[in-house]
């Protein structure tokens, strides 16, 4: 006589795994890696190299002290890594960024309970606490040095608290924008590579098309309605669509699975939000970026969304 067998669900399961999700983004990160070695130099690889190498070390010694199972075969970590670096700017202080790394590991995420359980995006959170401990750092941008690549010496960087297109619109085309061919945060300036890795995203089916298409549509046509006098509304939307860290942030930040709703709608909603905060920042607050504000209100936003958006199991009965 067969045993029947009890177990909890899921009963069905696929070959995905979390370790191959997380493969995926980093292969799309790639071209980015390499775009901000060439634009920044072999610093810019280094301080991404000194970021991954802390988030997987404090991620290692957290589950060591804590006698947790060692999760960093998962390479979340080295996702978060990766994308805390691409918000940095090239003439950070080593230092600084490994406090940074330990903060989105340790604080944002291991304290919550790992992978699953942070409340909000570990690299765009410990970005947020950088602003605020060490703001003259985070605000010095290095410009395109691509002429002295294997050089780590900073005094051969042209540092200056407000080069990026943000801060002067009218200083950069298009083109440069799209390619990266000015100053920033090392892994949000070349739109190019980020859009490759977005589109290798979805064809692979990690992300969908909801929160990326929402958050940059809705930022595009809400500054259609803010174009400077005499300027060209198209050209100038397309360039806050372009600048500072909104590519970045919605196609590799805010279509994070854990901080992102699970509906379709709830997605849209999500990226809308994202869109109108990053706009009333830009153009109303003390500060020229809110793409990492805009998405970490989004996120503590998520449950309620969730909430508001799920749908009635088929033959279900609503709850009252």
């Amino acid at each position: 006589m067969d045993k029947l067998i009890l177990s909890v669900s899921p009963h069905l399961r696929g070959k995905t795994t979390t370790t191959l999700i997380m493969l995926d983004v980093i292969i799309a990160l790639i071209p980015t890696v390499i775009a901000s070695s060439l634009i920044f130099g072999i610093r810019a690889a280094l301080l991404i190299a000194v970021c991954v190498a802390a988030c997987v070390l404090s991620e290692f010694i957290f589950n060591l002290i804590c006698k947790k199972p060692n999760s960093i075969g998962d390479l979340s970590a080295v996702v978060t890594g990766i994308i805390l670096a691409f918000n940095l700017p090239v003439s950070l202080p080593i230092w600084q960024a490994v406090v940074g790394s330990v903060f989105a590991i340790v604080v944002v995420k291991m304290l919550f309970g790992g992978l699953g359980m942070n409340f909000a995006n570990p690299a765009l959170t410990a970005r947020i606490f950088m602003f605020i401990t060490f703001g003259a750092a985070m605000s010095q941008y290095g410009e395109p040095n691509p002429g002295s690549f294997f050089s780590l010496d900073l005094a051969a960087t042209d540092l200056v608290a407000s080069s990026t297109p943000l801060a002067d619109n009218s200083a950069f085309g298009l083109m440069d924008l799209f390619l990266g061919n000015h100053g920033g945060c090392i892994g949000e300036t070349c739109a190019l590579t980020l859009l490759l890795g977005g589109i290798y995203l979805l064809v692979r089916r990690v992300i969908s098309y909801h929160i990326p298409v929402a958050f940059l549509g809705g930022l595009f046509i809400l500054s259609l309605f803010v174009a400077p006098s005499g300027a060209n509304i198209l050209t100038f939307a397309l360039s806050q669509i372009l600048s500072g860290g909104a590519m970045l942030g919605a196609i590799f930040m805010a279509t994070d699975y854990v901080t992102s709703p699970c509906t379709k709608l709830g997605k849209l909603i999500f990226g809308l939000g994202c869109a109108v905060i990053t706009f009333l920042i830009r153009n109303w607050a003390s500060a020229t970026e809110g793409v990492s504000f805009s998405i970490l209100i989004m996120n503590i936003l998520t449950p309620h969304i969730n909430n508001f958006t799920a749908t009635k199991p088929l033959g279900g009965i609503k709850a009252k």
